[in-house]
């Protein structure tokens, strides 16, 4: 599987509607018959910070995310809402989803 998370640092002014203005880039990647999943979360610490944790199933899948139009099309959404170039941790790794945490079980 290919995980993937992004920070982007949204703009003070667009902050607030900042994902919602990805919502059709968003809904499309979630689309995709390889995506397990696309999610964006907002930083506790820095309300402009926003962090998305996506995973594909293998290389195509994660090939035709990015050789996709709509991703061409989300690039050119995000790029005018940002302040800086994204960072990104972008790896292949075992497993096909989330696993229960072993340190910390709830029956």
């Amino acid at each position: 599987m290919h995980f993937i998370v992004v920070k982007y640092q949204a703009k003070p002014e667009v902050a607030e509607t900042f994902v919602e203005r990805n919502a059709e880039f968003t809904a499309a990647t979630r689309a995709e018959p390889g995506n397990l999943w696309f999610e964006w979360s907002r930083s506790v610490e820095d309300p402009n910070e926003f962090v998305l944790v996506e995973a594909f199933a293998d290389d195509d899948a994660a090939a035709a995310h990015v050789g996709s139009d709509h991703f061409a099309r989300g690039i050119d959404t995000l790029r005018p809402l940002i302040t800086k170039t994204p960072r990104i941790v972008s790896r292949k790794v075992e497993g096909s989803g989330w696993d229960e945490m072993g340190e910390l079980q709830i029956d």
